[in-house]
């Protein structure tokens, strides 16, 4: 393989007398050799064969051909084109070439050999000047490059590649032009020299002693990184200006890639400096900190710190050679590193978590009991399932039991219920919010080659609590999110799954942490929102809304006292009447729960500081009903907005949601055309029901119609009584308990009318199958001119025959019917058991009318027909 030497040398041309004009083809890769050029040659034992030995023995010449650009495997390979200033030759016979194998000289070049098709025909004639055999049994050959020739014809029969050739000489003129080019080369070669270092003293002196330009150019070449196909271009080029023209091209891309390279070099030189000069100085620092018996480094007692707490913090055998392992990688980084900040941060986390610290139980019923009825009123189910949970926790302290999930609207107490079992227990107590939460990383943490990283939730909650035991409250888990982040409900369930929380791996920690211990509480609005797969780990306790008189209970007992310390008043100074609490309660705050009322009333509170700092004679606070507006506004809701008197088309109905049970209104309208249209953000669920209701009300009024036939003679003819204009409705046949219309007029009024059925509130989605059967007395009550009881609601899904099938959130749905002051509701008749979880006190004064069919909707629920 063809070498340049470092110090090159220039000698004049040969004479074409003394050329041979045959020899033997020597293949080189990578790096070729112009005339005047001295080099070594260095071939492999297996490469110097015995014939090529015995040839050099008679012959001082060798020729030297750059191999083709060629992949043996696929044939590609980089022609050149020529143009006037370049050599041209013709292809040789293919006849010539077939059966010959070749000698290589790289050893990188496959071992089938070189045939004359892979070597450019265009290279440099060179006498060897010496021949050294090597100890490993390669051959140097020290060989001066006498001229450019060109290989026409070949040996067939030699073992050897043999070449007659052609030698060519240099085209130049001696003119302005050409030492211009020379004087630009000279000056493009002092600016490199600058930061090249091959270009050095000798390679100056060398150009200076150049017996021509082309010879002067081919130095210079030779000196330059130029790829196989650039090299035997440049070779290819007998006229020298055009020659210097491409050496000009060559020499400013050296100059750019040497400019860019030395500004690389530098920078890491820099760096390198730097980093060596903190290094012995800090070195130089604790040398004479010892000299004079100084305190240790920063470095030091950091190192001490992390030691001591690894060895006092009783990790467990996988973390603490984890630690360990990162403790030594720590003493050997620079501190001014910033793999030292990193891995210091890693090792504090490792050193202050609870890896073994607990606080003990101590769990008395009653005292726990006592702690319940102090913080909570009503809530009884939930209250005795907490106390069955305690009792567990009592006998089997180990128990790895479900994982609690309280579910319900907001503002009735799940938080605050997490807060008493933590007290009852003894144990710390945390909370944090999943809601919103899209990145699963901020369950698991972030792997530390992130800058910033940093553990997951559950560890940062451990690491505060300073406990390996507390209460963790996962607060919103119904509004977790998801994203191409991840899925952070996902990683919960290796959290909440207490066969695998055992041994749970946070990102950045990267060892086991146990979370068995922990005793998780979740809490959510929507058990719908919840996945499947975290609903199966946790056992549900559902906590209803209260009523308006647990409201004012809870507002007498826990709000008001408060509010008063808050607002720093008094009992003396501020009270409240059980009858501007109940107003307060029915017209401002009639949510599920009592976060609004707290509100309400802290407002009250301020009015009362300002009247007490504006009048130093203020009397206490006491207002009265007719002061409620002049402080709160108008009135938010109505006392009996469902007691109001309806028309025809309009019904209340009972609905639930996340945040407790609700009325809803159910609005139908008829107008000129056909067609059914449904507004008020209805889901895919809802529009379907209103659909089948739809259907079913036409096929009733016209089972009535064959009813109807039935019962009358033969011979008599029933004419239908004209009804006018501007009524907008056509009276038409009831059920047998009110006074029967024309059941064919109703039915010619659906057919013949648009019905628009409609729920207001229409910013809210709503869905779900239990306002079935309320649709559809709406669009009887509609098409019979017949209004609907404005004290009745009802909930119900409704069949395509009739039946009333059962629903949910029956519990809820009372509610909200007394808080609207509501007396009767109709509900399924599968569904009175249901009625059991509603406190008697609260069914009170109400009346339930469980139905198997719609038919006994309609004898409920509707009141007497309209007269036009």
């Amino acid at each position: 393989m063809a070498t340049k030497n470092k110090k090159p040398q220039t000698k004049g041309e040969a004479k074409l007398g003394e050329l041979p004009t045959e020899v033997v083809i020597i293949p080189i890769v990578n790096s070729p050799i112009f005339p005047g050029m001295i080099a070594p040659i260095i071939l492999s034992e297996d490469k110097y064969t015995p014939e090529l030995d015995s040839y050099l023995a008679k012959n001082n010449y060798v020729a030297l051909n750059l191999v083709k650009f060629k992949d043996f495997g696929e044939g590609q390979e980089v022609l050149q084109e020529m143009g006037e200033e370049q050599i041209s030759y013709e292809d040789d016979d293919e006849d010539e070439m077939e059966g010959y194998t070749g000698l290589s000289s790289a050893d990188d070049i496959t071992p089938k050999g070189i045939t004359p098709k892979d070597i450019y025909k265009v290279g440099v004639l060179c006498k060897v000047i010496k021949k050294l055999k090597l100890p490993d049994g390669s051959v140097n050959l020290l060989v001066h490059g006498m001229r450019r020739y060109r290989a026409f014809e070949y040996v067939v029969d030699s073992p050897l590649l043999i070449a007659k050739t052609e030698v060519f000489s240099d085209i130049h003129e001696p003119d302005e032009e050409l030492d211009a080019y020379t004087r630009s080369v000279i000056n493009q070669v002092k600016k490199l020299s600058e930061i090249n270092p091959y270009f050095n003293e000798e390679m100056k002196l060398a150009m200076l002693n150049s017996p021509s330009p082309g010879s002067l150019a081919d130095l210079v070449a030779f000196a330059l990184s130029l790829d196989v196909p650039e090299a035997q271009d440049f070779l290819e080029t007998l006229i020298v200006k055009k020659r210097f023209a491409k050496l000009l091209v060559y020499l400013k891309r050296e100059k750019d890639v040497a400019d860019i390279q030395k500004k690389i070099t530098d920078e890491v030189n820099d760096k390198v400096n730097k980093y060596q000069r903190e290094y012995f100085l800090r070195e130089q620092l604790k040398v004479i900190r010892n000299e004079l018996g100084m305190d240790e480094d920063d470095k030091a007692k950091d190192m001490k710190k992390i030691q001591e707490g690894i060895e006092q913090g009783n990790l467990p055998e996988d973390a603490k050679k984890a630690a360990m392992e990162e403790l030594e990688r720590l003493e050997s980084i620079p501190d001014s590193s910033p793999e030292y900040n990193v891995t210091r941060t890693y090792l504090n986390w490792m050193v202050q978590l609870p890896w073994n610290k607990m606080t003990d139980d101590k769990v008395d019923i009653s005292a726990a009991k006592k702690i319940l009825e102090k913080d909570h009123y009503g809530l009884e189910k939930p209250k005795e399932r907490i106390m069955e949970f305690l009792a567990v926790r009592k006998l089997k302290p180990e128990y790895d039991g479900t994982i609690l999930c309280l579910a319900g609207p907001p503002g009735v107490g799940k938080t605050s219920l997490g807060h008493s079992i933590a007290k009852a227990l003894g144990r710390k107590f945390y909370r944090f919010s999943l809601g919103g939460m899209k990145d699963e990383a901020e369950i698991k943490g972030h792997r530390r080659t992130y800058v910033g990283a940093m553990p997951g939730k559950i560890i940062q909650a451990l690491k505060r609590v300073e406990v390996s035991n507390p209460v963790i409250m996962l607060d919103e888990i119904d509004k977790i999110g998801k994203s191409y982040q991840g899925d952070p409900a996902s990683s919960l369930l290796e959290v909440l799954d207490p066969e695998q929380n055992k041994t749970f791996i946070d990102n950045y920690l990267d060892v086991p942490f146990d979370l068995s211990k922990v005793l998780f509480i979740a809490t959510a609005n929507n058990i719908g929102e919840i996945p499947e797969a975290l609903l199966d780990r946790m056992e549900l306790i559902e906590l209803s809304g209260y009523t308006i008189e647990e409201k004012i209970s809870i507002s007498t007992k826990w709000v008001i006292p408060k509010q008063l310390k808050k607002h720093g008043l008094t009992a003396k100074e501020f009270s409240l009447s059980s009858v501007v609490l109940k107003a307060l309660v029915s017209d401002y705050a009639r949510e599920p729960g009592v976060r609004v009322m707290e509100q309400t009333i802290a407002k009250l509170c301020r009015r009362a500081a300002l009247e007490k700092v504006s009048s130093k004679r203020a009397k206490k606070f006491s207002p009265a009903l007719s002061d409620l507006e002049k402080i709160l506004g108008p009135k938010r809701f109505e006392t009996d907005m469902a007691q109001k008197p309806l028309q025809p088309g309009i019904v209340t109905g009972l609905a639930w949601t996340s945040f407790g049970g609700d009325i809803l209104f159910v609005e139908s309208i008829p107008l000129k055309g056909k067609g059914f249209k449904l507004t008020g953000q209805l889901g895919d669920v809802m529009g379907e029901s209103a659909n089948l209701a739809y259907s079913y009300v036409k096929r009733v009024l016209q089972s009535q119609i064959e009813a109807e036939h039935k019962k009358l003679p033969k011979t008599k003819k029933v004419v239908s009584k004209k009804v006018s204009k501007n009524s907008g409705v056509t009276p038409v046949v009831a059920p047998p308990a009110v006074p029967a219309p024309n059941p064919e007029e109703a039915t010619d009024f659906l057919a013949t009318h648009e019905i628009h059925l409609h729920l207001p509130a229409g910013a809210t989605p709503k869905d779900g199958p239990s306002a079935g059967v309320t649709m559809a007395l709406a669009l009887y009550s509609l098409a019979t001119n017949q209004m609907v009881r404005g004290d009745v609601a009802m909930t119900g899904e409704l069949s395509l025959t009739g039946k009333v099938l059962p629903v949910g959130g029956i519990k809820e749905k009372v509610l909200a019917a007394k808080r609207a002051g509501i007396k009767t509701i109709i509900l399924p008749w599968q569904n009175e058991k249901d009625l059991k979880e509603v406190p008697e006190g609260h069914r009170k004064g109400m009346r339930f009318h469980p139905v198997r069919h719609f038919d006994e909707v309609l004898k409920i629920a509707l009141k007497r027909r309209v007269e036009k």
